[in-house]
């Protein structure tokens, strides 16, 4: 019988683990071990997932995500690793359906999959946003793709070695580079069978930053994936919307030559919002005009935040700053 290693990596995660780990106890699925893997926390996180019952492993200084995962992975000893986010609380199928497509197909190496259609607390219209961002891009590429997110994925024990370690020095985007490296050993499923809620950020100057940390070394990993040749991963944004988004910016300083000549960065704004008509529609029958209206324009303003980061990020690409992408 296939063994289960669900490691949750936590950081200061009292809001959202009880809920979290709650979930993972109602499975019909149970996993063989629990292992939250507590990077340095001073919010009782670790205390609250022992009380629940859960092994805790304790990193005593701040290291990331990456080295967190890690850390989990050499403390376990199951043929699947699920790594679960702590912000998330999965419907209680979600490791038995992920287990299916595992066992089901000996070639799939990972599976990953997509969160529900509302958070799992809700803290408001920007998490709104994030959330249903992030449900409409997953769901538009269903099925077998070229990169994880490890939110809430399942990996084989063997898979994940072959494919090396988390970079411990990337603290954003490291799903992205990990997927570079996965997607050239093994298959990878995007499933809507696995799904939970997740707790997302709920003020938008925090949701720009994090853009602006997560836009900057997506050039040199964009470069460094096709050095090795891997495929390229799915967009969370149409690039079509992107290059809209790029030239309006351009555009704008040609109203300083005469007003009229905004109308050129204006069609280019509706570009932006036509590119994802799909995008558009989702959100529209989930939460009406109003929002949708709101949506666009704070999805705008990630958009131009993502432009940004991307040109200053590409200059990473420059002589000399090359070698740490290679």
């Amino acid at each position: 019988m296939t063994t289960v290693s669900l490691i949750v990596p936590c950081y200061n995660a009292t809001k959202t683990l009880r809920l979290c780990l709650e979930a993972v106890l109602a499975q019909t699925r149970l996993p063989d071990e629990i292992v939250v893997v507590d990077d340095a926390s001073t919010d009782g996180s670790a205390e609250l997932a022992e009380e629940l019952g859960c092994r805790v492993v304790r990193i005593p200084v701040n290291r990331g995500v990456s080295a967190a995962r890690n850390t989990g992975a050499d403390a376990t000893t199951g043929d699947v690793i699920f790594y679960l986010d702590s912000d998330v609380a999965l419907r209680p199928d979600a490791v038995a359906n992920a287990l299916a497509i595992l066992d089901g197909d000996p070639d799939v190496g990972c599976v990953h999959g997509v969160y529900d259609t509302e958070p799992l607390i809700d803290d408001g219209p920007a998490e709104w946003y994030r959330i249903l961002h992030a449900v409409h891009w997953r769901r538009r590429h269903l099925g077998e793709v070229n990169s994880v997110v490890f939110a809430l994925a399942a990996i084989r024990r063997d898979v994940l070695l072959g494919a090396g370690r988390f970079d411990e020095s990337l603290r954003d985007c490291e799903d992205v580079e990990y997927s570079s490296r996965l997607a050239v050993r093994s298959r990878i499923v995007l499933t809507d069978t696995v799904v939970g809620r997740h707790d997302d950020g709920s003020d938008l100057l925090p949701i720009l930053g994090e853009q602006w940390r997560r836009a900057l070394p997506l050039i040199p990993l964009a470069l460094a994936t096709n050095r090795r040749g891997a495929a390229k991963p799915e967009h969370a944004n149409r690039p079509t919307g992107i290059l809209a988004c790029a030239l309006a910016l351009a555009c704008l300083p040609l109203g300083l030559l005469s007003p009229a000549l905004l109308a050129v960065p204006a069609a280019l704004v509706a570009g932006f919002v036509l590119a994802d008509v799909e995008l558009v529609r989702f959100v529209h029958g989930r939460r009406g005009p109003a929002f949708t209206a709101y949506f666009m324009g704070v999805h705008l303003a990630v958009h131009v935040v993502l432009v940004t980061g991307l040109a200053v990020g590409s200059l990473r690409v420059l002589p000399g700053l090359r070698k740490r992408y290679a």
